[in-house]
């Protein structure tokens, strides 16, 4: 009886999936790892009501190739959201409740316009997979609380987030952008440049809804432990001569954990 309570009262968790997403399992496992209960589900699931979105805390829309990006990334996906589920998403988001769009994802949220500005080719118009740094820019948003900086992965051909003068200057102003590439260790160690696809001001993510919503380019997902890091044999070799030892978790994992704690 207790472990079924237990079971019952974990953080609910909805992962889009149906035509062209592809990091659902990978995102749901990142959720659980968090201690939430994950369950992906295809659109057309909650077109027919057999899954409904009111019955969960989180909504993720994760990052893949939607529609095979034909129409621009997001572009199609967003608007079968927005022609048959538009109600159920508007009234989840006036609620205190969390939404989460990474890559594909992120792209899906600004065409439904749940976020503020687009998503574009990248600067040298091809397909980047790499790691970037990123800083948390803004204090508002449980999804980053107590994060600084984080090393996460990227793959998009079409991540250069872009808006108008004035959209830049009300997100600055409310504290909406959520995270910007900067030169951090990872930059570094593999002597990138910060900004791989000329995203204006450096933005890689951006909020709404008071932080509740965000979409974020990279993917914290894919980064959930340290062995992932791209320089950790350097890190593991650096902490064997010290005399310490890596932590197991990696800097994507806080993001998730912050999202369940939430509801706690």
């Amino acid at each position: 009886m207790k472990k079924q309570k237990a079971k019952k009262n974990k953080v609910k968790v909805l992962v889009f999936s149906g035509y062209g997403l592809n990091c659902e399992e990978e995102t749901k496992y990142a959720f659980e790892l968090a201690g939430g209960q994950a369950d992906i589900v295809h659109i057309n699931d909650l077109i027919d009501s057999t899954k409904k979105i009111k019955n969960y805390q989180i909504l993720a829309f994760p990052g893949g190739f939607s529609y095979g990006d034909d129409t621009g990334s997001g572009k199609a996906y967003a608007n079968k959201v927005r022609n048959h589920l538009q109600k159920d998403l508007e009234e989840f988001v006036k609620q205190k409740k969390l939404v989460i769009g990474i890559c594909n994802g992120f792209q899906i949220l600004t065409n439904l316009g749940l976020l503020p500005g687009a998503l574009t080719f990248n600067k040298k118009a091809r397909y980047l997979d790499r790691w970037v740094d990123v800083k948390v820019e803004s204090s508002i948003s449980p999804w980053l609380k107590g994060i600084n900086k984080l090393s996460l992965p990227i793959a998009h051909g079409e991540g250069k987030y872009f808006a108008p003068a004035e959209t830049l200057e009300q997100l600055n102003f409310e504290d909406r952008i959520a995270v910007r590439y900067t030169k951090g260790e990872v930059c570094e160690y593999q002597n990138l440049e910060a900004n791989p696809n000329g995203a204006l001001e450096d933005i890689a993510g951006v909020l709404g809804y008071d932080g509740r919503v965000i979409g974020m380019m990279p993917h914290p997902e894919r980064a959930l432990f340290t062995t992932q890091l791209p320089q950790f044999p350097f890190l593991n070799e650096k902490a064997k001569r010290e005399g310490k030892k890596l932590p197991k978790v990696g800097p994507g994992f806080q993001i998730f954990q912050n999202a369940i704690k939430f509801f706690k």
